[in-house]
């Protein structure tokens, strides 16, 4: 009961953390870390020349040493409680902070907004930095959209999945960021990466099956009371699975009937166009003020969630 006390301590102190400071770009930052990793492996792997299954079994290798050593990180901080209970602390609220993403997407969503206020060009290109798909050509609205997007899906994969994991059980945030991380550089289905990616795809969605679900019934109940709630409800369950993807789909929709607008659409990659189905019957024209309730709707989800594990851990702890 003392470890949940403490660990509930931790996770409480990472969400401030993130809350208050984000990710400085010139901090040491794990996930830069597996950045380079990644990188490192890839080039590795390509050096083999290898293709098709065989290219697919190294990406797999590859996910799995990964797991691995994020595990072992995270499994330090159990290692740490018994050794110093403030070490512990310290590290684990570290592990919180970094694994979390909040601050870091408002701050780019914002970001993208006030360049957008500048120039259409600034705000393709601030949009860059935070989507795949190619913003040379995009207008004003779908500049827009693609942040609603990026903000929604993220609310899961960047915020809530992490935090669920590490309330489950300490190693597994570090874990699921890895997982993420290898996803987001591997995860593209095209000529260069459809076969090195293939299983970090594959195990990425595997990850994400509940959080997504969840993270989008917590952003339902924190609107319960916003006029769009019945169009955003059945919105949610005629897109939930509109994507190929499992999981995205379940963020964009409710957020599509919130909002009233209809997002998804073809998209460039790689001077590619990538047909995606439409998510939302009503298109009602977008602007900023969009982006700022989807950010709203990712910190109330988050608050929610909190609440349940407090109240959980506070039950766990008072038995």
């Amino acid at each position: 009961m003392q470890y949940l006390a403490y660990k509930l301590i931790a996770i409480l102190i990472g969400v401030l953390l993130d809350l208050i400071l984000g990710d400085p770009y010139n901090f040491f930052h794990p996930v830069k870390v597996m950045g380079n990793i990644i990188s490192f492996e890839e080039k590795l792997i390509r050096r083999t020349k290898a293709r098709g299954s065989f290219l697919k079994l190294l990406g797999l290798a590859a996910v799995l040493f990964n797991i691995s050593l994020a595990f072992l990180f995270g499994y330090l901080a159990i290692i740490l409680f018994k050794i110093n209970k403030y070490l512990y602390l310290i590290y684990t609220s570290y592990m919180v902070y970094v694994c979390l993403a909040a601050r870091s997407l408002h701050f780019e969503a914002d970001m993208v907004v006030k360049e957008l206020d500048h120039s259409l060009e600034r705000g393709r290109k601030r949009l860059s930095y935070i989507v795949g798909r190619d913003t040379s050509e995009l207008s004003e609205e779908e500049i827009l959209k693609a942040t609603i997007e990026t903000v929604a899906e993220n609310t899961s994969d960047g915020v809530i999945a992490p935090l669920i994991y590490i309330a489950i059980y300490t190693p597994l945030g570090l874990v699921y960021k890895f997982i993420n991380t290898m996803d987001s550089m591997w995860g593209y289905k095209n000529e260069n990466y459809g076969n090195l990616g293939f299983f970090a795809a594959k195990i990425d969605d595997l990850v994400n099956l509940v959080p997504a679900r969840l993270s989008a019934l917590l952003i339902l109940i924190t609107n319960i009371f916003n006029k769009n709630i019945l169009y955003a409800c059945k919105t949610f369950f005629k897109y939930r699975y509109a994507h190929a993807s499992p999981n995205s789909a379940f963020l964009e929709a409710p957020i599509a009937g919130l909002l009233k607008i209809r997002l998804g659409g073809p998209h460039k990659y790689f001077s590619k166009i990538v047909d995606k189905p439409y998510i939302g019957d009503i298109d009602e024209k977008v602007n900023k003020n969009g982006v700022y309730f989807t950010i709203k709707a990712m910190y109330k989800a988050l608050a929610l969630l909190i609440l349940a594990i407090v109240a959980i851990y506070l039950k766990l702890i008072l038995k």
